[in-house]
């Protein structure tokens, strides 16, 4: 028999379909989007698709759903210690709607082909006592520093709309090999995505090209050494790859992105970073956005250690960072 169910304050802004499987894990999507399609479920009694966002108090109607396959011998293990303890030591700050980390250079925010190892499975180390948190953004494998977490549907639900909406005030440090011309100024060249010899890549593209994407950095420099320019590059957009590219368009590849430095600037590259690490030196330094609470949550992280004798090596002298503020 079809019953009525209200949607929570803390399911605002979450998709339909997601609200099915936090309600009916056994629930599949193909099974959620027959439902939908036929006008079985219904949302204040009207029909909608799996993608439809919801808001408190909405009644969902739920049909008789499908048996759920059965579930026998398939017990979760128990979290790791090693990795229960390497993921906690991340954490710059927890409350009941939001975590956040700083993430290490190397470790993938999600899977994929080849990967093993990577922060989403390290996540049910970070219940403390409520769901598993779950991830509104990215950071690349080789990109260090602040990332968030959602402890509940609704939290993912309204911070994925913050970073959709480039709400979120993003700051990056990176160590150039080269000294930018002018010193600092916005960087506004549209990217697309193309496949190369080692996989998708992200280039620049000519404006009027169909899969042109507006993408623009603003960039200055706090401190250099000979060639090589400490950088505060802060995104306005969020492309995939955006800073990393822009830097080599304006001649200053970000130091061990040996992905995007072109071949023209290999010479310089090898000749002015002579014994310093070869990770790649971007460093998600701060970020600012509006707390699903209310108010807004400032956090800034800590350089990593490749990061760090780097500065050391070249004299650059980078400030502590702020301990996280949540202004109500």
């Amino acid at each position: 028999m079809a019953r009525a169910e209200q949607v929570t304050e803390d399911e605002a802004d979450i998709r339909l379909d997601r609200w099915f499987r936090r309600h009916f894990p056994g629930l599949p999507q193909s099974a959620i989007q027959k439902l939908c399609r036929t006008g079985q479920i219904r949302v204040d009694g009207h029909r909608a698709e799996a993608a439809t966002r919801l808001s408190p108090g909405q009644e969902v109607r739920v049909p008789p759903l499908p048996a759920a396959p059965p579930q026998a011998g398939r017990v979760a293990p128990p979290p790791d210690p090693a990795l229960t303890r390497e993921v906690q030591a991340m954490v710059l700050y927890c409350d009941e709607q939001v975590i956040v980390l700083n993430k290490p250079s190397g470790l993938p925010t999600q899977g994929g082909p080849g990967i093993t190892r990577h922060l989403d499975m390290m996540l049910d180390a970070l219940r403390f006592g409520g769901g598993r948190p779950r991830l509104v953004h990215r950071l690349d494998r080789d990109t260090s520093g602040v990332l968030v977490l959602a402890r509940t549907p609704g939290t993912a639900a309204r911070l994925a709309a913050v970073f959709r909406g480039r709400e979120a005030e993003k700051t990056y440090w990176a160590v150039v090999t080269r000294r930018p011309v002018p010193p600092g100024g916005v960087i506004d060249l549209p990217l697309r995505r193309v496949m190369g010899g080692r996989g998708e890549r992200t280039a620049v593209a000519e404006p009027d090209h169909a899969g042109a994407a507006r993408a623009v950095t603003e960039f200055r420099t706090l401190d250099h050494a000979g060639k090589l320019a400490w950088l505060e590059l802060r995104p306005l957009t969020g492309r995939t790859h955006q800073l990393r590219v822009h830097c080599v368009a304006i001649g200053a590849p970000i130091l061990g992105d040996k992905k995007y430095a072109r071949p023209d600037q290999n010479g310089a590259f090898a000749a002015t970073v002579a014994g310093l690490p070869e990770a790649l030196h971007l460093h998600a330094r701060r970020l600012v956005l509006p707390h699903p609470a209310g108010g807004t949550l400032a956090i800034e992280a800590e350089l990593p250690a490749h990061f760090r004798e780097t500065f050391r090596t070249l004299g650059f002298t980078a400030p502590r960072a702020i301990l996280p503020e949540r202004n109500r």
